[in-house]
């Protein structure tokens, strides 16, 4: 559904985005992450047609970014939004919808729907007097008034408050599961981790890592066991009426097991812990920084 190749942006000696390879197919969720300055922006509005690369090429739907079928099956919501402040949601989507050449029953059951999903419920107050939340709400359903194939959200739920932001992360989980082909940058790694099928790890304009969630965390994650003994074993620490140790592969669990039975106990408990994603991204950077 998406195919970006060797993508670059060049402004004059800057370089913001160089050499990005990636693949997003249909239905899927993929997550672009990286600091402040990576080039998630840029990399996403060449996505979305808003910049000409400066090498490299992208598709969108078997369409070249930017031509006029492919904007017609892309939503893109930018992560700041103005809007016309002094029209309403209804009056702001209607005008959206006539541009898009939608139909005007169509439009209109889109809208109310969109609006009923997500719980916008002051569809004829002024622009300018609603909440950030809200206005982000409006911006959403305005990238969905064409009924796009694909979605591009660049920070869908910066600023927002917690319980706005968990609402927006969930709609855009309910419009995966609905067949949309979504691609969104965050900061909050733990949303992305929660929804994303794959994550692509930008830094210093470069993709530096790609993949599934448990494909990166083998590749650049930890895995810890923690076993707890009903008596004391070597390296471990007593805990509630428990020892517990901590240790990195199978082969000593399977020791610190022999060594509880030759004490007279055994392992009442052994829970895994891995790398969560932010903990893979700071491996990732790190490894970058000592490589160059």
């Amino acid at each position: 559904m998406i195919a970006a190749r060797d993508l670059r942006k060049e402004y004059g000696d800057f370089v913001a985005v160089e050499g990005s390879t990636f693949d997003v197919d249909k239905g899927e969720v993929f997550g672009i992450v990286g600091p402040n300055g990576a080039g998630k922006t840029t990399t996403l509005k060449m996505v979305a047609g808003l910049l000409e690369p400066t090498g490299g090429t992208v598709e969108v739907a078997g369409y070249e970014a930017g031509e006029t079928e492919m904007q017609r099956r892309l939503g893109f919501l930018p992560e700041e939004s103005p809007l016309y402040e002094e029209m309403t949601p209804l009056s702001y989507l209607d005008f959206f919808a006539d541009l898009y050449d939608v139909p005007g029953g169509v439009a209109t059951e889109r809208i109310h729907d969109t609006l009923e999903r997500l719980d916008l419920e002051h569809r004829e107050r002024p622009l300018g007097d609603m909440s950030k939340g809200m206005k982000r709400k409006v911006a959403i359903a305005r990238s969905l008034v064409n009924d796009p194939d694909v979605l591009v959200y660049d920070e869908p739920a910066s600023g927002l408050d917690p319980l706005t932001t968990n609402y927006i992360i969930e709609f855009t989980q309910d419009l995966a599961e609905q067949g949309k082909t979504i691609v969104f940058s965050a900061h909050n790694l733990f949303h992305v981790e929660s929804i994303c099928d794959r994550v692509a790890i930008m830094n210093e304009g470069a993709v530096v890592a790609q993949g599934g969630l448990d494909e990166l965390q083998a590749a650049h994650g930890e895995t810890e066991y923690h076993v707890y003994t009903t008596v004391e074993v070597p390296g471990s620490v007593r805990e509630n009426g428990r020892y517990h140790r901590v240790v990195e592969t199978m082969d000593v669990v399977e020791g610190t097991r022999e060594a509880a039975r030759s004490a007279g106990g055994e392992v009442a408990d052994i829970r895994t812990e891995e790398s969560s994603l932010e903990e893979v991204f700071l491996n990732v950077a790190e490894s970058e920084a000592e490589g160059r």
